[in-house]
């Protein structure tokens, strides 16, 4: 097995967490101490290796999208650095020092996990993404390649409320796949035009607009303020006993310049920690 170096420290059960903690990803899926995902269509094995990860196959294709993956292009070490006069932060560095937040590879894949978390717990987010992987994606040995764009196209609303979706949510994810929004043209666009795209499709918010930036396109400003997890983790280390909204909680966003995408990510793990 090829290893895709990783800045250390890196804690591998830490950082796919989430591939865990919320039920199957069958897209992502965790399988005797490593993560299987289809790439091109292979089915890729990714597992902890000193200095990094392990992957088989391996080629400079599947390298970027596990690198990606794995949260590579966050710049960690600049965070923390900055984060030595932030109080809050600067807290959690050691216990979080081998954290490094996921990312989404796929845009496409990312926005149907978004549709599908609206309103309902991670828990019944992963469920029903899950079966929709199954019934509309490909199988291999233990992963699923995730449905295309073009399967979801094809489908009919009744057949993706089947599988747990809601009358609206089934409208709003065939909706998408059957626009002629050009994700991946996404990524050269500002963000203010990331979310203008994303706020004109039916079903999608500024929430989705927020959580695509951050994990989808890796933009440092990004800042999910309306995000009820955020709010929380916020409200937790920063809201001296009560709930903030979400006014004050973009208020708060302000305070960590252009270091709020990797911020949120570190609140919310350091709430769970504590919780």
């Amino acid at each position: 097995m090829a290893v895709l170096s990783i800045p250390q420290p890196y804690d591998f059960l830490a950082s796919t967490e989430r591939f865990r903690a919320y039920g199957p990803d069958r897209a992502t899926h965790w399988h005797d101490g490593g993560l299987h995902r289809v790439v091109a269509g292979r089915e890729v094995r990714i597992e902890p290796s000193p200095g990094g990860v392990a992957v088989h196959p391996y080629d400079d294709a599947i390298a970027r999208e596990v690198g990606w993956l794995l949260g590579l292009p966050l710049d960690l070490g600049s965070f923390w650095a900055w984060s030595i006069d932030e109080p809050v932060l600067a807290k959690l560095r050691e216990p979080l020092a081998g954290y490094r937040p996921p990312l989404a590879p796929d845009p496409w894949e990312m926005l149907v996990t978004l549709i599908t978390a609206q309103q309902v717990s991670l828990h019944s987010a992963f469920a029903v993404r899950s079966r929709l992987t199954e019934r509309f994606g490909v199988r291999h040995e233990h992963a699923w390649a995730f449905p295309t764009r073009e399967r979801i196209a094809s489908a009919s609303e009744s057949e993706i409320r089947e599988v747990g979706f809601s009358m609206r949510k089934a409208e709003y994810v065939i909706g998408l796949a059957r626009s002629p929004l050009d994700l991946h043209a996404l990524a050269e666009l500002p963000d203010t035009l990331v979310i203008e795209a994303i706020t004109a499709q039916r079903g999608l918010g500024r929430w989705s607009a927020d959580w695509f930036l951050s994990r989808a396109l890796g933009r440092p400003d990004a800042w999910p303020a309306g995000d009820l997890g955020v709010r929380k983790a916020v409200s937790f280390f920063y809201g001296s006993g009560r709930d903030l909204n979400e006014t004050e909680v973009r208020v708060v966003g302000e305070t960590f310049g252009s270091w709020r995408s990797i911020a949120a990510h570190m609140l919310l793990a350091g709430e769970r920690m504590h919780g």
